[in-house]
């Protein structure tokens, strides 16, 4: 609660435009680590409900069930579209839980699942030819949960490939119209949150005369899940992770 009167403030001074509040109203979306379900998540109770491990199923711990969510490997842009079979809760760090099918459509590596996921509202319209029905899955699966559509990616003759060994990874914290106020927000983290390491945090002006505070670089999810967590309890409710920002 208190860091959302620090955003009150800001806001108010500058005008400012964060992470914090989700307008579940609008288009949900997020950036950041995919959580790759496994069988002894369940049995060890860090997942309160199971999933099909042998299907195309996601869940998420916002969205309500039968949401159509985007999901994309940020890496790759491969892309798919699922229904959400339900809400429940996973570890606080990620921002879906799949299964090992999806990661698979998706291409993603199990080391480091980066993905961007969208809500796809159900009356947005897609492009036939550019949209492909998986209908072995339908035809197996008729009965099941889970509606799935993949949709090509457009730029996959663009696609840049990076190495893993060069990715560095950036936590997203604020983003604002004012300088200023990105620079007393990164005040107010270094001496509130004397746990963090304050080196980390950085200012970036943005083309769009945006500018964000960030935390990183970071070259594993290790290394950065420890000051997301720190951030999260600090009073931020939705941080977008990037790679190579």
């Amino acid at each position: 609660m208190k860091f959302k009167f620090i955003l009150i403030f800001l806001i108010l001074l500058s005008c400012s435009q964060n992470h914090n509040n989700i307008n579940l109203a609008k288009n949900y979306s997020s950036k950041g680590f995919a959580y790759i379900y496994n069988e002894l998540d369940y049995e060890n109770n860090l997942i309160k409900s199971k999933l099909d491990k042998d299907l195309l199923q996601i869940a998420h711990n916002k969205l309500k069930p039968g949401t159509l969510i985007k999901i994309t490997n940020i890496k790759s842009n491969d892309t798919i579209i699922l229904k959400s079979s339900k809400r429940l809760q996973y570890p606080e760090f990620y921002k879906i839980l799949i299964t090992e099918p999806v990661a698979n459509k998706l291409n993603l590596s199990n080391d480091l699942p980066l993905v961007e996921i969208i809500e796809v509202k159900k009356n947005k319209s897609f492009v036939a030819k550019k949209t492909k029905i998986f209908n072995e899955e339908k035809k197996i699966h008729s009965n099941a949960p889970v509606e799935l559509v993949k949709i090509d990616n457009i730029s996959k003759h663009n696609k840049k490939v990076i190495k893993n060994n060069e990715d560095s990874f950036y936590i997203i914290i604020a983003e604002f119209y004012s300088t200023n106020s990105a620079s007393m927000l990164k005040k107010r983290i270094a001496k509130e949150l004397t746990s963090f390491d304050s080196n980390k945090l950085y200012i970036k002006m943005k083309k769009s005369n945006k500018t964000s505070l960030l935390s990183g670089p970071y070259k594993s999810i290790n290394s950065m899940k420890n000051d997301y967590i720190q951030l999260k309890n600090f009073g931020f409710e939705e941080l977008d992770i990037v790679i190579n920002e």
